[in-house]
């Protein structure tokens, strides 16, 4: 008992100056909230909300069909129409981040994210009057539309977070990104059972939803300022930037954040916005740009939608009714936005190298266990009930770790010129491996079954080693000091190159 209670005391002197010191940034806590409204938000919810309507869907693609060709649409030819409705999005999220390189340099943060809220809106007209006009290709461009805001807002929203934010708060803030994710998945798994919007009548508004947030979004921005560091380095206007941060802060002194954005403007004075070619081919970002690309990939790599496609088959096998399934499903969702938000005060303590890499690491290990555990299934009547265990065990780590980061890291990596460029890449990565898995999942499940999860497992301990050994931290550290760290890679083998 006496060590429990060193362990409390511990946690409460740790946390009360946490506490105290930040009650000032409440503006800065609201502009996180009205951005991940309009922002991630709006990915948990497209990501969920395409689950539950799935067969009235597909019956609705068949009814168009018939009234069209006069004979029913073959199987194949309704089950390609339906992977293309799910994998559209992360074309149109695709778009959107390459989008994201140019609006926010050219229109600035604030008004790339009024504007993109116009775009779910539309998308949302068009889902609802799809079934009137007898016309599923409006879904298609809808779950275009849809993505589009979501790939351009989700990388705006990282942006304008990470610009606004001091130092000793900027991965607790970029991680809200995460939190809002999570809860859109729930928010979209509570509104999807079938006594709420999951049945035959109301599943054009449930695709719909998103429309909702965005207008909230629109109504509650405009009382918020442009980022400080695009006002102060990008633009130049260093009273606006001023300004910018005291209102955000609530701090007349803004000196030492005001030399560092200094710093990073000298650091790259006349220098215009780069261009994705840079990014690529540029040795000053080389291991920049490795350390993004682990995280964006990592998200549909690591095996995280294989266990949400899995969960259903084996609540099943479990002998759980019907009804309770979707319950369980919301439980998955609700265990993933709890352990974000957990992550949410470690990653400012504990550091992002370490949550990423023992998180993919011990993902590893869980799903190589449950692998084992499918296999042999049949022996007992009580593996199942280990499989849901083991289930929501990966949930949680991927929550803790690699959920939680994947979205902080990349604001910490680069300078006000290559952050733009840098999130267009970051972006293009995460929604091409969205679209390559959901075309290709379902085949790879039929082939493999449950081994499926050994491709993640060895992807989870290649990211996990390379996240933990190769490259620094970023924790607590300004720009110009993370750049002078991985400068250190970037050139380690300088002096050698010079002699050839």
């Amino acid at each position: 008992m006496q060590t429990y209670a060193l362990l409390y005391n511990y946690i409460i002197m740790k946390s009360v100056p946490f506490v105290k010191l930040n009650k000032q940034y409440w503006r800065l806590y609201l502009l996180a909230m009205v951005l991940g409204i309009g922002g991630s938000f709006q990915y948990g919810i497209q990501v969920s909300v395409i689950a539950s309507p799935a067969a009235h869907i597909q019956t609705f693609v068949n009814y168009t069909w018939m009234w069209r060709h006069h004979t029913p649409v073959d199987d194949s030819t309704n089950q390609l129409i339906w992977s293309f409705i799910v994998a559209v999005m992360s074309l149109g999220a695709w778009a959107g981040a390459i989008h994201s390189g140019h609006f926010p340099v050219k229109y600035g943060r604030k008004k790339t994210m009024l504007s993109n809220s116009v775009v779910a809106v539309v998308a949302a007209l068009l889902v609802i009057f799809s079934r009137k006009a007898r016309s599923f290709e409006m879904i298609f461009l809808g779950r275009f539309l849809f993505g589009y805001n979501i790939g351009l807002g989700l990388n705006v929203q990282l942006m304008y977070l990470g610009e606004s934010s001091p130092k000793k708060l900027r991965g607790f803030l970029t991680l809200t990104g995460s939190i809002f994710i999570g809860l859109g998945k729930v928010m979209a798994q509570i509104i999807s059972i079938k006594e709420m919007m999951g049945n035959d009548d109301m599943w054009p508004f449930l695709l719909a939803i998103s429309s909702v947030p965005a207008i909230l979004h629109v109504g509650a921005l405009f009382f918020f300022p442009e980022s400080p560091r695009y006002l102060y380095i990008d633009k130049g206007d260093f009273e606006g930037g001023r300004k910018a941060l005291q209102w955000l802060w609530q701090e007349d002194d803004v000196k030492m954040e005001l030399e560092d954005m200094q710093n990073e403007r000298d650091s790259t004075q006349g220098e215009k916005a780069k261009t994705m070619k840079d990014v690529l081919t540029s040795r000053c970002v080389r291991w920049q740009l490795l350390t993004l690309a682990f995280p964006c990939s990592s998200i549909q790599f690591c095996g995280i939608n294989a266990l949400y496609f899995y969960a259903l088959d084996i609540f099943r096998e479990s002998g759980i009714p019907e009804e309770q399934r979707q319950y369980l499903t919301i439980g998955i969702g609700a265990t993933e936005l709890v352990a974000v938000v957990l992550c949410s005060f470690l990653i400012d303590r504990a550091g992002r190298k370490k949550l990423m890499g023992y998180g993919y690491l011990l993902m590893a290990v869980t799903m190589s266990l449950l692998t084992v555990m499918l296999s042999i299934k049949d022996l007992n009547s009580w593996i199942p009930y280990v499989n849901i265990s083991l289930i929501f065990g990966v949930i949680c780590i991927y929550g803790l770790g690699p959920a939680g980061v994947s979205l902080a890291l990349p604001a910490d990596l680069f300078l006000q010129a290559w952050r733009p460029s840098a999130f267009v890449i970051g972006g293009s990565i995460n929604w091409l491996s969205m679209f390559v898995v959901a075309m290709c999942f379902g085949y790879v499940v039929n082939g493999l079954g449950q081994y499926c999860f050994l491709i993640f497992v060895v992807y989870c301990i290649f990211g996990g080693v390379f996240l933990l050994f190769c490259i620094p931290e970023t924790k607590g550290k300004t720009m110009v000091e993370i750049m002078e760290d991985f400068d250190k890679l970037n050139y380690k083998n300088r002096d050698i190159a010079t002699k050839f």
